[in-house]
């Protein structure tokens, strides 16, 4: 095969970062100014780009300089290139020679206020490891997911993964100290309760309301203000908006400290659980073993077999 068949139509970094800062400081003047670099130079790297590309991006007139319509497209395609060019060169840069590292997903609030809270353990354990904790979002199918392990519902699509049930999620019925109607939902009363909502949980509540066989509800279970994400809906509870349903390690925190109480001493179940993920190329990694032992010891699983 001829060189000319394999050649690659990438420009140089140079000319990239040159054309970036024209683009965002709306000048070869000012780019050249950020960049440390002489007019002439900056002027120079742009032309070599566009001949390269066989397009103009930068019109020169007498009162400045602007991007020609092929620029503005070319730059808002090559802006995020180059960010994570940039990111994944420092990550290269963050690898400590003598450690290691374990990309984990997981499902944001299991993240926050489960996952992190108990990290400190795991880190005494393996003081080697560099654990990197990205989202890994929930009812977004993902292929091929680029984490070593992940934390997710248990119904989450990971082709391939192996899987071990961690921990089921309780949930509870938490308001603020001074809710109004705080005695009466002790009671098992709910009827005059404004019920919070999570948007992404609409039935939750019936849910709830039928396993802890409370039967004066609300006549619409499902009114109420909504929110997208557990801590919104937290903070709404904290400033006594109303009550709200959530899992109970969400809100271990605030109900050790006496900022939320209990609005029922009933636990109930969310209809899924968390499961652990593994990729499978790193089932046999003797830290992943570690860390996913580790787990099933934080949850009170028992530790099991990955299947």
């Amino acid at each position: 095969m001829s060189f000319s068949n394999t050649r690659r139509h990438l420009p140089t970094t140079r000319a990239l970062l040159v054309f970036d800062a024209v683009a965002r400081h709306h000048g070869l003047s000012k780019a050249a100014e950020a960049l440390s670099l002489t007019h002439g130079a900056v002027s120079q790297q742009l032309r070599l780009l566009e001949t390269q590309l066989g397009v103009r991006l930068v019109l020169r007139t007498a009162r400045g300089s602007q991007l020609t319509e092929a620029g503005r497209r070319y730059h808002a395609q090559i802006a995020g290139d180059l960010l994570r060019l940039e990111n994944h060169t420092l990550e290269a840069m963050a690898q400590r020679p003598d450690g290691v590292r374990l990309l984990v997903g997981a499902v944001p609030a299991l993240a926050e206020r489960w996952l992190i809270p108990r990290l400190p353990a795991f880190a005494q354990r393996e003081p080697a490891c560099s654990l990197h904790l990205q989202v890994f979002p929930t009812q977004v199918y993902m292929d091929e997911p680029a984490f070593d392990v992940a934390l997710q519902y248990e119904d989450a699509v990971w082709p391939g993964a192996l899987v071990r049930p961690l921990m089921p999620e309780q949930c509870v019925a938490v308001c603020a100290p001074q809710a109004r109607r705080r005695r009466e939902m002790g009671r098992g009363d709910f009827s005059g309760a404004i019920l919070l909502q999570l948007t992404s949980r609409l039935g939750a509540w019936e849910d709830w309301f039928a396993q802890a066989g409370i039967e004066r509800t609300p006549a619409n279970a499902v009114a109420g203000h909504r929110f997208d994400l557990f801590s919104m809906l937290v903070e709404a509870v904290r400033a006594d908006l109303g009550v709200g349903l959530v899992p109970r390690y969400f809100v271990e925190r605030e109900l050790k400290a006496g900022e939320l109480v209990l609005a029922h001493a009933r636990a109930g179940q969310h209809s899924r659980g968390y499961s652990v993920f593994v990729a499978p190329h790193r089932a046999q990694d003797p830290l992943v073993t570690a860390f996913t032992g580790w787990l099933a010891e934080a949850a009170g699983a028992a530790p099991g077999e990955l299947a």
